[in-house]
């Protein structure tokens, strides 16, 4: 066991438990990397989690993840092993509502401080994944199915992912006082490069041709309702759920109605189903990465190279002026 675990003490547990911080059991798949180190050892879920450990631990933390590079996160499940190895780390990381296994791996462990992203701030229900035109109604079975859920890919609104950064942070103030100061300042210093990246990518998506783009998943709810766009999604939250032919035919109508010009796919899931409504509807494609994990295939090293060539594409596809 990390012996900085003995250090915490009830009254900073509670501190953690009033700022909202939900309880997390996960464990790295690197057992090297777990935990048992003389660093504040934090696991967490998937790359947005493990981002914001890194940001704001700095040298002070070990960090490591239960979804490996390349992994989709939504199809994780979490092995004996990795539950066995949680219990010698001292704080885990993660969404809930993304990942079931990991979610369910919750309750089960006995891990010191569980940091729920989801409660440092607020998930909405975007409802149909679909909008409607004038005089028509695109609701159809498929909204009715994968339509009502919250969403959970908060990360991809600057702001939103400044306020579990915000909180993140004082969770680790909490629990590993000795380091508080510099957990303090290297928030700070996180929100404030997410500040700049939501006025970029405010001003730079504030005057295109069209507002309307496609997207290989429900990912980008979030980032549209920040920005003033309107995400269609060939699928819904699952990426791995299939669209009906009555909703690819739907979009091959919209393209021509709203103007889109290209279909967004990702680098973690199949682009097969984006690249044949691209052929059919005559439609240019590009990678729009949800950052769900990086990878060499990723336009970037981390969230903010990623972010940034995130709007690039949109700028291109949207015609910003």
């Amino acid at each position: 066991m990390n012996v900085r675990r003995h250090h915490i003490s009830g009254l900073a547990l509670a501190a953690v438990t009033a700022l909202g911080i939900g309880t997390l059991s996960a464990c790295s798949s690197d057992s090297a990397a777990a935990g048992n180190t003389d660093k504040f050892d934090v696991v967490a879920s998937f790359y947005p989690m493990a981002f914001l450990a890194e940001q704001i631990g700095g040298d002070h933390v070990n960090v490591s993840s239960l979804t490996e590079p390349g992994q989709e996160p939504h199809d994780l499940e979490i092995s004996a092993q990795q539950r066995a190895q949680l219990e010698d780390s001292d704080a885990a990381l993660y969404l809930k509502g993304l990942q079931p296994s990991v979610d369910e791996a919750i309750g089960q462990a006995g891990l010191d401080t569980k940091i729920d992203a989801a409660s440092l701030t607020k998930l909405e229900d975007h409802g149909d994944v679909e909008h409607e035109h004038a005089g028509e109604h695109a609701e159809e079975e498929h909204s009715e199915e994968e339509g009502h859920a919250l969403d959970p890919h908060v990360w991809l609104d600057p702001v939103k992912y400044a306020e579990i950064a915000k909180g993140v942070g004082a969770a680790f103030e909490k629990s590993d006082p000795d380091h508080a100061a510099d957990y303090k300042k290297n928030t700070d210093a996180l929100v404030k490069k997410l500040d700049e990246l939501n006025t970029q990518v405010a001003d730079g998506l504030k005057d295109t041709k069209t507002k309307v783009f496609f997207t290989n998943h429900a990912s980008f709810g979030y980032f549209a309702e920040r920005y003033g766009l309107t995400q269609e999604a060939i699928s819904g939250i699952d990426p791995d759920s299939e669209p009906s032919p009555a909703r690819i035919k739907e979009l091959q109508t919209e393209a021509k109605a709203d103007g889109v010009t290209t279909v967004f796919y990702e680098t973690l899931v199949s682009d097969k189903t984006a690249k044949t409504l691209a052929d059919d509807a005559g439609l240019k494609t590009d990678v729009l990465d949800p950052l769900e994990g990086i990878t060499d295939k990723s336009k970037g090293d981390d969230y903010f190279q990623v972010m940034e060539a995130n709007l690039k594409a949109l700028q291109t596809a949207l015609g910003a002026k």
